[in-house]
């Protein structure tokens, strides 16, 4: 799906027939140009072709991005790193998160609450997450020095260290007031499904990219 990893030959035929399925117009999608960093966008309708057609038209320097607009549709990249969707049903808003171990020590999923608490007056209690295929702690070996970058989340087996990507968005997502039975996740490990999904970690730098779409859907008049 991505324009700049792995091979991108077929990437805009890619999006337009996995978007067409979903009903999605791939020339209106919302992408942004990663940097592993916590900075998060508010989207609206006039951003709409952002990156959809090449990356050098994306958002630059984002990895998550926030809308209240029916008909926007916003899309990260990941392979190994936790896509988190956020949806405020009562607004009705979404968020679209990259996740990678840098944006989630920087806070990135707290933050994007405190955003969407704040731009659209979201109650914590009322949102929605859930996250996306990601490398698991079974698979994720982390270096020593994680262990002054994160509270939680991190264990130890011998000398070797791994991380638990989820499990410590998750604890944002709950110190930010969401509730337990409000967080989903799909539980699959990119790394242990690696003929299924891209793995940064096995494949390296040829590696391509999984895309997440989130969009409200407009409102249905009777």
């Amino acid at each position: 799906m991505s324009f700049c990893h792995g091979d991108t030959a077929k990437a805009l035929d890619n999006r337009r027939i996995f978007l067409g399925g979903v009903g999605i117009d791939y020339r209106r999608l919302v992408c942004c140009q990663q940097i592993h960093s916590d900075n998060i966008r508010y989207i609206e309708d006039k951003d709409c072709g952002r990156g959809a057609l090449s990356e050098e038209d994306s958002l630059p320097q984002t990895d998550g991005m926030l809308t209240d607009e029916p008909d926007v549709a916003l899309a990260v990249f990941t392979a190994d790193c936790p896509s988190l969707f956020l949806y405020d049903p009562r607004r009705p808003a979404v968020g679209l998160v990259h996740a990678g171990w840098r944006g989630t020590k920087l806070g990135i999923a707290a933050k994007a609450v405190a955003m969407m608490c704040d731009r659209f007056k979201s109650r914590p209690l009322d949102l929605r997450a859930g996250f996306g295929p990601a490398i698991r702690k079974c698979c994720y070996e982390v270096g020593g020095e994680f262990s002054g970058f994160f509270g939680c989340g991190l264990s130890r087996n011998g000398n070797r260290y791994y991380l638990d990507l989820i499990g410590v968005n998750r604890e944002q997502l709950l110190g930010a007031g969401l509730r337990q039975e409000s967080i989903s996740d799909c539980g699959i490990c990119t790394s242990c499904s690696r003929r299924e999904f891209f793995s940064f970690r096995i494949e390296g730098d040829s590696c391509g990219r999984m895309m997440s779409v989130a969009m409200l859907r407009p409102a249905v008049r009777c």
